[in-house]
């Protein structure tokens, strides 16, 4: 018999890290085996479902085979140079790197199996391979628009899926999304340009994740859309990329390789 995969979560206390709790519990082959927290959190020293919630990730490298991380950059990039010393694999779910930061992954992902994904939801993976076929079929003829809403708390915009989204459209169409992206419009803007990609961001309440990417033309419009009403999805994709990885060779993984896309 097949010995369960064990699971380390960094920001056991987070949203996600709550959610990917509650996910592990009715999934077979992974098992809980490490829960970190910042340290000073007030989460430290409590126990889940007989895990202890503790603050040093070295402490626990051997105790788990895959860590999954859904927290910020800086964390994040503490916790791949531990795990790539000690050749743990890493589900990454933290957004908002910068491109020096992002470097920083690539280059811990030549030692260890990394999967990176800036949005772990099956749906939203489905999406990026719709609008690929979307954008190419409708040619340049159509503008395309993004429009993004998240919780009061999101600390980055636009969203990481927002701008997967955009990558995926620009890629379709032959562009470069960092020349051809708009991120906001205020006063006299003159005419829109026609290779622009547009972003408009949404932050209140608790709304999890909402995202529609317009294809606009002369006399129809488009609308792919993806809303999400729990994290439990997201959790979901990412405990199955956490199985997916394990045994993997090093590498720069997404979501599309986990699902066969």
């Amino acid at each position: 018999m097949t010995a369960p995969v064990r699971i380390a979560i960094l920001g056991a206390a987070g949203r996600m890290g709550q959610a990917l709790i509650s996910s592990a519990r009715d999934l077979p082959g992974l098992v809980l085996a490490a829960l970190i927290e910042r340290p000073g959190a007030p989460a430290i020293g409590q126990s889940v479902d007989g895990v202890r919630i503790g603050a040093d990730l070295a402490a626990v490298l051997d105790h788990f085979d895959v860590l999954i991380d859904f927290t910020r950059p800086a964390s994040s990039l503490a916790a791949l140079e531990l795990c790539s010393a000690a050749g743990k694999p890493v589900v990454l779910g933290t957004t908002g790197f910068s491109p020096a930061e992002q470097a920083e992954v690539a280059a811990a992902a030549r030692f260890i199996a990394v999967c990176q994904s800036a949005n772990f939801s099956v749906g939203v993976n489905v999406l990026l391979r719709l609008l690929a076929d979307a954008a190419r079929a409708l040619g340049p003829g159509y503008d395309v628009e993004i429009v993004e809403a998240h919780h009061r708390h999101k600390v980055d915009a636009p969203s990481g899926t927002a701008l997967a989204l955009g990558r995926a459209v620009a890629t379709a169409l032959g562009r470069d999304l960092e020349a051809v992206a708009v991120y906001g419009r205020e006063g006299q803007t003159g005419a829109r340009d026609s290779q622009t990609i547009g972003f408009a961001t949404v932050r209140g309440g608790d709304v999890i994740g909402d995202h529609t990417v317009l294809f606009l033309g002369e006399g129809e419009r488009l609308e792919l859309s993806h809303r999400a009403s729990s994290r439990g999805n997201f959790a979901g994709g990412a405990l199955r990329a956490a199985a997916w990885l394990h045994g993997r060779p090093p590498g720069l993984y997404d979501m599309k390789a986990v699902l066969g896309l």
